[in-house]
C-alpha cells in the first residue's frame, strides 16, 4: 500500500509519483494543506487551487477512491495517514524553491523515523535542476545556452493514470474553504483551474493560435498565448503531455513558419525551466539579487508611487491597463509583466521586491522561479548578460504593442473615449489638454526622460563606476 502526496500535481494523468506508485500496489491520494506553505499563499491561488483540488477529489471518487485531506505539518499528517491505513510508504513530486526543499527533507526524516520508505522522483520540469550543465558541471546563467541543450534533447513521453483496480478504496474529509484556511474571497475573476479546462486550453491552443505565437505573442489583444501559466504551477497537467501536443502541432504546422512558431512557445517552457535551475541552484534569490554590485542598489522608498503602481493610477496608460488586469483577473499578458516590472524599478526606482510580492499576492499563476527570474531580469540584478541599462519607455511599448489602445482601453475606463493618439501622447500633453481628454484619468507621477537617467546614476553608483 502506497501513499501519494499531492502537492503541484493536482491531476491524475501523467503524474511520474502517482504512476509508479500505482504500479508498485494499491495508491492512497493524500493532499495536506501544510500552515507553513499557506503563509506565502494568497487568496487568488487558493481559490485556484481549491477548485483543482475539489475536480481531482470528484476523478477519485468516480473510481471507488478518494483524495484525503489533512490540514497541518506534513511531517506529522504523512506517517499519521500511512500508518491509518496500513501503507508502507509514501511518494510525491518534487519541487524546487529553497521551502519546499527543507520540507521535503524534514518528511523524509520523518517517514524513515516512523518506519515508512519514503520516495520522489522529478515531474513538474522536463530535466531536472543539475541535468543541464556547463562544461564545469555549474547551472547555466545564461539562457541561450540553456535553450540549446534544452531542445536538443530527448524528451519524456507522458505516463500512464492508475487504473481504478490501483486505487485504494478509501474514505476522505470535505475540502475546507477558502474562509477556513484564512483567506478572503479573491477580487480577481480567477479562470477556471482543474484538469478539464487544463485539458481544454491546450487543446484550443494547439488547434490554432500556436501558429501566430511567434509574430503575435507581444500583442495583449491577440489571443495567442496558451492560458497555461496557472496549470502548470498547479499541475494540472503534465509537462510531458503539454510537449507531446506542441510537437504534434508542429508536425501538423500547414507551413515552415508555423512550425518555427510552434518552436517558439517551445523556448518559453524551456525559459520555465531555466528558471527552475537557476532558483534550486540559489535558492537566496527570493530575497537578494543574482547578480552582485560591488555597492548596494540605493533604491528609493516612496509610497504614494508603489501605491499608485498598485493601484494602476501612474498616468502611463500602458502600465495602469496591465496592473489593473492583475487586480481583475489575477493575471497578465507576459509583455505587460516586463513593462510594469521595468516601470517600477527603472521609473519608479522601487526595489525588484516590492514587485515580486505584489505579484505574489495578486497572481493566481505565481511561481516562485519564474516570478523571482523575471523581476530580477527587469532589474538588471538577474541572470541576463544584459546589464543595468535595459529600460523600456513605457509610452513607447503602449504604441508598438497596443496601437490602437484596445487593451488600454479594456482595463482603463477613464480612457474609453479617448483617441488612441491622444492615449499614447499622454505624458506628452499639457495638464490642460489632458484634463479636456480625460479629467478622471491621472497626470504621470514620474518623467520618464529624467527617471531614465536617474536609473543610469543609480547603477553606475552600484557598480562602483562614479
Amino acid at each position: 500500500m502506497n501513499v501519494h502526496w499531492h502537492r503541484r500535481d493536482l491531476r491524475a494523468a501523467d503524474n511520474r509519483s502517482l504512476s509508479a506508485a500505482a504500479k508498485a500496489g494499491s495508491v492512497i491520494p493524500a493532499f495536506v494543506f501544510d500552515p507553513s506553505v499557506l503563509e506565502f499563499a494568497s487568496p487568488p491561488r487558493v481559490a485556484f487551487m481549491l477548485e483543482s483540488l475539489s475536480e481531482l477529489r470528484a476523478w477519485y471518487r468516480e473510481r471507488g477512491s478518494d483524495l484525503l485531506v489533512a490540514i497541518g505539518n506534513p511531517r506529522d499528517e504523512l506517517p499519521r495517514i500511512a500508518r491509518e491505513h496500513g501503507a508502507e510508504r509514501v511518494s510525491w513530486n518534487r519541487d524546487y524553491s529553497g521551502l519546499a526543499s527543507k520540507r521535503d527533507e524534514a518528511v523524509r526524516e520523518a517517514l524513515t523515523d516512523a518506519g515508512l520508505e519514503a520516495a520522489s522522483v522529478d515531474d513538474a520540469l522536463l530535466f531536472e535542476p543539475g541535468s543541464i550543465t556547463t562544461q564545469q558541471g555549474e547551472t547555466y546563467a545564461v539562457y541561450s545556452y540553456f535553450w540549446k541543450k534544452w531542445r536538443d534533447r530527448e524528451k519524456e513521453s507522458p505516463v500512464p493514470e492508475p487504473n481504478t483496480e490501483q486505487l485504494a478504496s478509501v474514505s476522505g474529509d470535505s475540502l475546507p474553504s477558502q474562509d477556513a484556511l484564512g483567506f478572503d474571497e479573491p477580487e480577481a475573476d480567477i479562470s477556471d483551474g482543474g484538469m478539464e479546462a487544463a485539458r481544454r486550453r491546450l487543446e484550443t491552443f494547439c488547434a490554432e493560435p500556436i501558429y501566430r505565437y511567434a509574430d503575435r505573442r507581444d500583442d495583449p489583444t491577440a489571443d495567442v498565448t496558451s492560458g497555461l501559466s496557472a496549470h502548470l504551477k498547479w499541475g494540472t497537467i503534465g509537462i510531458r503531455t503539454v510537449y507531446e501536443a506542441l510537437e504534434r502541432a508542429k508536425s501538423e504546422a500547414p507551413d515552415d513558419a508555423a512550425a518555427d512558431s510552434c518552436e517558439e512557445f517551445e523556448s518559453q517552457l524551456a525559459w520555465r525551466e531555466f528558471y527552475a535551475h537557476v532558483l534550486a541552484a540559489n535558492p537566496n534569490t527570493v530575497t537578494t539579487n543574482y547578480r552582485s554590485y560591488e555597492n548596494p542598489i540605493e533604491w528609493r522608498t516612496d509610497a504614494g508611487a508603489l501605491q499608485a503602481w498598485k493601484d494602476g493610477k501612474t498616468g502611463y496608460p500602458i502600465v495602469d491597463a496591465g496592473m489593473r488586469q492583475l487586480r481583475a483577473e489575477a493575471f497578465m499578458h507576459n509583455r505587460l509583466r516586463m513593462i510594469v516590472a521595468l516601470f517600477l524599478t527603472k521609473d519608479l526606482l522601487l526595489d525588484w521586491r516590492e514587485g515580486y510580492a505584489w505579484f505574489r499576492e495578486k497572481l493566481a499563476d505565481h511561481d516562485t522561479a519564474n516570478d523571482v527570474g523575471g523581476w530580477q531580469w527587469a532589474a538588471g540584478t538577474g541572470t541576463d548578460a544584459q546589464p543595468y541599462f535595459r529600460i523600456f519607455n513605457p509610452m513607447t511599448q503602449g504604441e508598438r504593442h497596443d496601437p490602437d489602445a484596445e487593451y488600454i482601453r479594456t482595463y482603463v475606463p477613464e480612457l474609453e473615449d479617448v483617441p488612441a493618439e491622444t492615449i499614447h501622447d499622454w505624458v506628452s500633453l499639457d495638464p490642460d489638454e489632458r484634463a479636456n481628454a480625460a479629467s478622471a484619468y491621472p497626470d504621470p507621477i514620474v518623467d520618464h526622460a529624467e527617471r531614465r537617467e536617474a536609473a543610469i546614476d543609480m547603477f553606475e553608483a552600484a557598480r562602483g563606476d562614479e
